[in-house]
C-alpha cells in the first residue's frame, strides 16, 4: 500500500506533463523546469510505482499500460484540487453551488433558518444550507475540522482559536394556554408559576434547561412533568392543557401564534439569553466562511 502523505503531489503534475508532451524536453518547456529536475521527479515516480511509466522510442516516449490506466484517475485528481483552490479564492455566491453546514441546536434552527434563506435567496440561489445539531461539548473541534462552518448558540465557553459574535439578545417568556388560571393580567407570579407543571423540550435526555440553572441560583425548583425534544411539541400540549412552557420570546411569538398560546412575562428577572455566532481562527479570512458569517448576521437585522 502507498501511502499518499509521503508522496511529492508534483510528481504527479510532471507526469501529466510527460504524457500530454509527450517526452521530457516538452514537459520541460511546459513547466519551465529544467530537464534534469523533470528526469529526478520521473525517476522518484518510477521507483515509488515500480514501473518505467514511459519507453524512449527515438525522440519520443511511448506510455507503458500503467501509465496508460493512471493519466485518466490522476488527471481527474488534479483537476479537482485546482478547481477547489481556485473556488476557496474566487468565492462567489451568485454562481457557487457550495453546501454550508452550521451546527445549532434544534430551537435556533426555527429563528435562524427563515430569515438566511430569504436572506441568500437572490444573491446566492444555488448555495446550499445545512441545519445540523452539533455536540456542544466538542463543537471546537467540530468547527476546527470543518465539520461544521460555524455554529450558533448561546454564550460557550472558548478557546483561543475560536472567535464567536453577539447576534441577539433573548429574554425569556412563559407559554401558557388561553384563559390559564395561573395568568392573570398578562402576568404570572414566581408563587404561580413554581405550583404548575411544566414541559422542558431539549434534545439532551437529562440536562436541565438554562432556565433551571437561574432558577437553582436563586433557590427555586420547578416540577417538569414533560420532557421533549421539540419546542412545537411543548406548545402543541401546552394548548390543550394547564401546563406551562418557558423559551425564547422573540421566536416563542412566531410559534404560539398559530396555536392561540398567550406569552407572558419569565416571574422574575434572570439574565438575557444572548446568541452568539463562532467560528474557528483559520476560517477568519476566507472568502466564503466570511460571507456565511455575514449573511446569518443581516438575517438578525444588523444586530451585533
Amino acid at each position: 500500500m502507498i501511502n499518499i502523505s509521503r508522496i511529492d503531489l508534483n510528481l504527479f503534475v510532471v507526469f501529466d506533463a510527460i504524457y500530454t508532451g509527450g517526452g521530457i524536453t516538452r514537459a520541460s518547456e511546459t513547466l519551465t523546469l529544467s530537464q534534469p529536475t523533470i528526469s529526478h521527479a520521473l525517476g522518484r515516480l518510477r521507483k515509488l510505482l515500480n514501473d518505467p511509466l514511459f519507453i524512449r522510442q527515438g525522440n519520443a516516449v511511448t506510455p507503458t499500460a500503467l501509465a496508460h490506466e493512471l493519466i485518466g484517475p490522476i488527471r481527474r485528481a488534479l483537476a479537482e484540487i485546482e478547481d477547489s483552490l481556485n473556488q476557496v479564492s474566487t468565492f462567489d455566491p451568485s454562481v457557487s453551488e457550495r453546501e454550508f453546514k452550521i451546527g445549532m441546536p434544534y430551537i435556533v434552527e426555527f429563528e435562524i433558518v427563515p430569515d438566511l434563506m430569504n436572506t441568500i435567496k437572490d444573491s446566492a440561489p444555488s448555495i446550499k444550507i445545512s441545519a445540523v445539531r452539533h455536540n456542544r461539548s466538542d463543537f471546537h473541534t467540530q468547527l476546527s475540522t470543518g465539520l461544521i462552518a460555524v455554529a450558533v448558540d448561546v454564550l460557550r465557553p472558548l478557546s483561543n482559536d475560536i472567535h464567536h459574535k453577539h447576534l441577539s439578545t433573548g429574554k425569556l417568556a412563559v407559554v401558557a394556554r388561553k384563559g390559564h388560571p395561573a395568568v392573570d393580567d398578562g402576568q404570572i407570579t414566581m408563587a404561580s408559576y413554581l405550583e404548575q407543571d411544566h414541559i422542558l423540550a431539549s434534545s439532551q435526555r437529562l440536562s436541565p434547561g438554562l432556565e433551571d440553572y437561574e432558577l437553582a441560583r436563586l433557590g427555586f425548583q420547578r416540577h417538569i412533568k414533560l420532557r421533549c425534544q421539540h419546542c412545537w411539541t411543548a406548545c402543541k400540549v401546552v394548548s390543550t392543557s394547564d401546563m406551562l412552557f418557558t423559551m425564547n420570546e422573540h421566536y416563542g411569538r412566531s410559534i404560539n401564534e398559530l396555536l392561540g398560546n398567550q406569552l407572558v412575562p419569565f416571574p422574575t428577572d434572570i439574565p438575557p439569553l444572548d446568541l452568539f455566532i463562532y467560528w474557528h481562527a483559520s476560517v477568519d479570512n476566507d472568502h466564503a466562511n466570511r460571507w456565511l458569517r455575514e449573511q446569518i448576521c443581516a438575517s438578525f437585522n444588523g444586530e451585533s
